[in-house]
């Protein structure tokens, strides 16, 4: 089935358009989690992997998709990466879209392997066989088509997605994406090409395999791109920690409540350290993440486009 197509349904099964965003950080972790582990990098990279699983385990069936950030599991080695592979495959089996955050970029043959590896196939012997099998991967543009059709190419053979770096969510993110070419920011440069490159791959949805990451802290900006990327998903960091809001986040829907996934990393998974859900879940750290998360959804049905997702149900 087409990426945006999955998505699409599971947003709308689900009645929401939150992503969680996987983001272990050992020092962020429950107090005393760390405790029950070999105090080696394997011990670590074991409790980033049940952690995960954990956050799995709470949010499947209530969201329709995780993402990953691959650099917090690859700081602890290999055995940080199996980690990765452990949870992504965890996630999968439990119903999740899966989002590898890894914004890779190259081109031609190294572009084409990157993509193999997490979207595609890699020959073994005889056959051909997956090797991360997630289901969509953050790629930034910066080397222009060269390093963006490699990518499409195995996506669409796929049946897999990507999320292109448009206007991402950092403060700093205005020292080059906002700089004037030929009339027009940079981000629009950018935009415009996506949009070329989005239109061949729709799915019966409307919308391409070939999404944006568009930050939600930039909500004038986010309104601008989401009126000049037709049938483009937005994948939007920046609520919560980072300091959006929902009503920064409501220009990235359409009017039918989708078109967009929002993600939260630190403000779920790390729930837990709010002081009143610290003291009201106590050692059941999971609660805090699931009464966070609920919050969230509440708060996107109640001030943006996405509420109507429940009335489309």
């Amino acid at each position: 089935m087409h990426f945006a197509d999955r998505l699409v349904a599971a947003v709308r099964r689900v009645g929401n358009p939150v992503l969680v965003g996987i983001d272990p950080r050992p020092e962020d972790l429950p107090v005393g989690f760390l405790d029950r582990f070999p105090n080696d990098r394997a011990g670590v990279a074991e409790a980033l992997r049940v952690f995960g699983n954990n956050v799995v385990d709470v949010v499947a069936g209530k969201v329709a998709a995780v993402k990953f950030q691959s650099a917090y599991y690859e700081a602890y080695g290999p055995e940080g990466v199996q980690a990765l592979h452990t949870t992504s495959h965890h996630a999968r089996e439990s119903g999740l879209i899966v989002i590898i955050d890894g914004k890779r970029n190259d081109i031609g043959s190294t572009a084409e392997a990157y993509a193999r590896a997490y979207l595609g196939k890699v020959p073994v012997a005889d056959a051909f066989v997956p090797s991360w099998d997630a289901d969509a991967l953050t790629v930034n543009p910066y080397l222009g088509v060269d390093g963006i059709s490699p990518f499409v190419k195995v996506a669409s053979r796929e049946d897999k997605g990507l999320f292109v770096l448009v206007r991402t969510s950092n403060a700093s993110a205005i020292e080059f994406q906002d700089l004037v070419a030929n009339g027009k920011p940079v981000y629009r440069h950018v935009a415009d090409r996506l949009t070329g490159w989005a239109s061949p791959h729709r799915g019966a949805s409307g919308y391409s395999l070939v999404g944006a990451v568009v930050g939600a802290t930039y909500p004038a900006q986010l309104a601008e791109l989401r009126a000049c990327m037709p049938g483009v998903l937005f994948l939007v960091p920046g609520y919560g920690t980072q300091g959006a809001r929902s009503v920064d986040v409501a220009p990235a829907f359409e009017e039918d409540g989708q078109g967009a996934i929002v993600n939260n990393s630190r403000g779920l998974c790390f729930a837990y350290n709010r002081a009143a859900l610290k003291e009201k879940y106590a050692n059941r750290w999971e609660g805090a993440i699931e009464e966070a998360l609920e919050e969230m959804i509440q708060d996107l049905s109640a001030n943006t486009p996405a509420g109507r997702l429940n009335a489309s149900n």
